[in-house]
């Protein structure tokens, strides 16, 4: 996206993981914040909402959220408190924090958060002291830099939440990031989405990824970055991560859909993939 300019991406994968908590039951992500932090700017149509795409597409939303609030957990099981939320977007976790004495860094460009807390403010939701935000503008301070002025220990373990954000970077700028990552003390870890190449998708399921990227072009915030799994483990081990896991559509189905009297769930091809790491 833009520097200077709150992303629409963002504001489109909010309204989905709040439509999930309308219109899906039982909700894979429970997030009683999405639907009160867009407030008035919360409205759908139905209809359209229940086509397959739709369905597919706030499936995904939901279940990303939700592999990598599940992994969060992990962390803190094994004593992380510092949990950073790259791309924060309009994410909810810190203002539903169930995890006692974890500290939350969202990390975003300073617009976006300017917008998010001017929401946050209309919607009457109070800023939690166990959130810090870190306004950060890429183009001139390095994660780790920005992360140290915000209160950031370092030289502790944490983990980070990545989601919605791989496929619009440049490699040097992904890369950049796992670097920063991989220098923390053993035991982080990090969580996040990524895309599959268009040329190793069926004409139907690449026609659908073709509108969405046309989409995302339009409003200035085009996709730039694909992996294989077996590409994206070569650059994660070459990052320094010792311990990595990719979730395809046909495990995520398997944590969060089965038995569903719905039917909701991820089209076989998926669209994208998760991918957890720990140094």
């Amino acid at each position: 996206m833009e520097t200077g300019r709150a992303s629409k991406t963002a504001f489109r994968v909010a309204m989905r993981r709040a439509i999930h908590q309308v219109l899906d039951q039982p909700c894979v992500l429970v997030d009683p914040i999405a639907v009160p932090l867009l407030g008035p700017h919360f409205t759908f149509d139905r209809e359209r909402e229940m086509s397959p795409i739709a369905r597919a597409f706030r499936a995904f939303m939901a279940a990303r959220s939700r592999y990598a609030e599940d992994r969060l957990a992990d962390a803190f099981a094994s004593g992380v408190t510092q949990y950073a939320v790259l791309g924060a977007g309009l994410d909810t976790l810190a203002y539903r924090n169930p995890f006692p004495n974890l500290r939350i860094f969202e990390v975003d460009f300073p617009a976006t958060q300017e917008w998010k807390r001017s929401l946050l403010v209309e919607a009457a939701i109070p800023v939690p002291g166990s959130l810090t935000f870190v306004p950060l503008d890429f183009e001139h301070q390095t994660l780790a830099a920005g992360l140290a002025e915000s209160g950031f220990d370092l030289g502790a373990r944490a983990f980070f939440g990545w989601l919605g954000v791989v496929p619009y970077l440049t490699r040097d700028a992904f890369r950049a990031t796992l670097q920063a990552i991989a220098q923390l003390p053993a035991g982080s870890g990090v969580c996040f989405d990524f895309a599959l190449s268009p040329e190793s998708m069926r004409p139907e399921r690449r026609k659908v990824f073709e509108a969405l990227a046309a989409r995302v072009a339009a409003v200035g915030e085009p996709f730039q970055l694909f992996f294989t799994p077996q590409e994206l483990e070569a650059e994660l081990r070459q990052a320094g991560f010792q311990s990595i896991e990719v979730a395809d559509s046909e495990r995520l189905n398997a944590l969060y859909f089965e038995n569903r009297s719905d039917g909701l769930k991820l089209p076989p091809e998926g669209l994208g993939m998760m991918a957890s790491a720990w140094v």
